[in-house]
């Protein structure tokens, strides 16, 4: 059954709070038992008597068993590790790229730093944006030069084939009038394509990524 992305999310949510409380109980110490209590020695007799047997020792408790090994929680979900730490590394250089440009560059030059890490529908998309008239002279006369940085902070959502980052970027842009310094969040999507992984979409978190 294909879920939707809400579904998707709340079966991640499910996993994980339910993987927090299986690790719980898996390391829990059991409580010990309490071993019966040795009663008082006898005092010896005047009188000689047959030595005094032993006091019976409570039964030995068995050894703890050991906790059990770590759950895996990439059984239970539609990619591995490796693919998401490259799902999430290929998220990080491309909005680092997205927020890193100068007025010397064209258009053609500004995605093509992205290349690789788009696909070629958004490619197009970025390019236009980038030299959309009052975009493009804004950026000339001002001079405008800018560095990004990023850093994922959530996975909001996933299937077998994508995920959905929440990553705010922060972007230091230098211009005639100035340096200046802000950050935003964003929602970014990732597919898989030809055995690894292409941004196909960004738009601001706040308006969500269906």
């Amino acid at each position: 059954m294909d879920l939707g992305p809400g579904q998707r999310t709340a079966v991640f949510a499910a996993v994980v709070a339910a993987l927090g409380a299986l690790g719980y109980l898996l390391i829990a110490p059991a409580a010990a038992r309490p071993h019966a209590a040795a009663g008082p020695a006898a005092k010896p007799s005047a009188a000689a008597a047959p030595a005094a047997q032993p006091a019976a020792q409570p039964p030995a408790q068995p050894p703890a068993t050991a906790a059990a090994g770590a759950v895996n929680i990439y059984a239970w979900l539609p990619f591995t590790q490796r693919e998401l730490a490259d799902a999430a590394a290929v998220t990080v250089r491309f909005v680092t790229d997205y927020d890193t440009y100068s007025y010397t560059e064209t258009a053609a030059d500004y995605v093509g730093t992205m290349s690789g890490l788009i696909t070629g529908q958004l490619a197009a998309t970025l390019q236009d944006g980038y030299q959309a008239p009052g975009v493009a002279s804004l950026r000339t006369s001002q001079k405008q030069v800018s560095t990004g940085t990023a850093a994922i902070d959530s996975l909001r959502a996933f299937g077998p084939s994508s995920m959905t980052f929440v990553v705010t970027a922060r972007q230091r842009l230098v211009s005639s009038r100035g340096t200046t310094t802000g950050t935003t969040q964003y929602a970014v999507t990732v597919t898989g394509s030809g055995g690894g992984w292409r941004v196909n979409d960004i738009e601001l978190a706040s308006a969500g990524n269906t």
